[in-house]
């Protein structure tokens, strides 16, 4: 018999199909360039005359600024810089000058001093860089003034207003604070004339203590010494009864004694004592 050949299975080889998967373009962010903003100009600065005066209403025949010999600190170069008021510069700063220095005095006469629009470096100096500017002295700005003088005046009318409207204990309690005991001795017209005046001078402290809850807490306390019914002791640390001795409260380390009496009058025990007290004032 023959034999038959053996057939052999020949594997066709896999051929791997590569698929290409186009990506989508993405297109870059567009930047956008922002124009350079042009740099503030330095000497953006108003030519004209200008009027400087002491504060606090001083008007001496003569007062001599100190024009040598002082400083300016520069934000931008980050140390002190020396200020000179000179006649040949073209700067204040003693570190841009050139040649001879030929100092000039600042005086004021009367309580003020005009320099006139030519004269920019000294305008400069007393305008901007000089230490003593708002302390000793400032430029007068009409706008400005007006518009402080016209929030003082609202203030004044608002604080006046409050005078008229509040009750005679309220009243009692705001002059206490201001002028102390002697508003004891004072009849009710005396204290409503004199809580106007206060209004009137000192418009804003005057409503700060309206709004204040514990004035009329610290005012009862106050009467309540004065009468003898409690007693603040010498070192101001401790109030006891005036009949007993007895300990009512400690005041707490760095307070005001009666600001410290008046919110213990708000706790419990201290409600109670309030009663006590309130009915021997009356």
């Amino acid at each position: 018999m023959a034999k038959k050949k053996k057939e052999t299975m020949v594997e066709e080889p896999i051929v791997e199909e590569t698929v290409t998967v186009e990506e989508p373009m993405v297109e870059a962010p567009k930047v956008e360039v922002k124009p350079k903003e042009k740099p503030k100009l330095k000497n953006d600065w108003e030519i004209k005359d200008r009027t400087y005066y002491l504060k606090g209403n001083k008007q001496p025949l003569s007062f001599q600024l100190r024009s040598s010999g002082v400083y300016y600190f520069d934000e931008k170069l980050g140390y002190e810089r020396e200020l000179k008021n000179t006649v040949n510069q073209k700067t204040p700063f003693v570190d841009e000058m050139k040649g001879d220095q030929r100092l000039e005095h600042v005086v004021f006469r009367n309580g003020t001093l005009t320099v006139p629009r030519n004269k920019t470096v000294l305008q400069k100096l007393l305008s901007l860089y000089h230490p003593h500017n708002g302390i000793l002295y400032e430029e007068f700005k009409p706008v400005q003034r007006a518009a402080t003088e016209l929030d003082h005046l609202e203030l004044e009318v608002e604080a006046l207003k409050t005078a008229t409207e509040i009750d005679i204990d309220m009243a009692e309690a705001i002059m206490r604070a201001e002028i102390g005991s002697r508003v004891s001795k004072m009849s009710s017209k005396e204290l409503k004339r004199d809580l106007l005046l206060f209004a009137k001078k000192k418009p804003r402290l005057f409503l700060e203590l309206v709004s204040d809850d514990n004035i009329i807490l610290r005012n009862f306390g106050i009467r309540a010494t004065e009468l003898k019914i409690i007693n603040l002791s010498q070192d101001q640390r401790t109030f006891s009864w005036g009949s007993t001795g007895r300990k009512l409260m400690t005041v707490p380390f760095d307070e005001h004694p009666y600001s410290a009496l008046a919110q213990w009058f708000k706790t419990d025990e201290g409600m109670e004592i309030y009663s006590n007290i309130e009915k021997r004032l009356n």
